[in-house]
């Protein structure tokens, strides 16, 4: 963590880390995951002096985590099912609803 951050980007940066390592991330990667999603965060909160267009621009954090959720009572999004037909070239995706993009994924 950059030196003089708070306290709550400091339990937000070991949450996340620590969250990283359940799930089975190398101690390495879970500290750049934790790494990257603060300085974004202090980024779109104005904590930092500089600040990439796509930190203070783009989704936050959490809500980009919300979307990749595959976990739920209904499983992947729409789009993230056509995102997959599309990268395996199903024809016809265009014109299928969710339940026939799971189908012909075998999902």
């Amino acid at each position: 963590m950059p030196r003089g951050s708070s306290p709550e980007r400091e339990r937000q940066y070991e949450h996340i880390k620590d969250s990283a390592e359940e799930r089975g991330e190398s101690p390495e990667r879970a500290q750049e995951i934790a790494s990257r999603t603060v300085n974004k965060e202090r980024a779109r909160a104005g904590e930092s002096r500089t600040a990439s267009r796509t930190s203070t621009q783009d989704m936050s954090s959490s809500e980009r985590g919300g979307r990749r959720s595959h976990s739920g009572a209904q499983g992947p999004t729409y789009d993230q099912l056509y995102a997959e037909a599309r990268k395996r070239g199903v024809k016809g995706r265009s014109t299928m609803d969710k339940a026939e993009l799971k189908r012909e994924l075998g999902r």
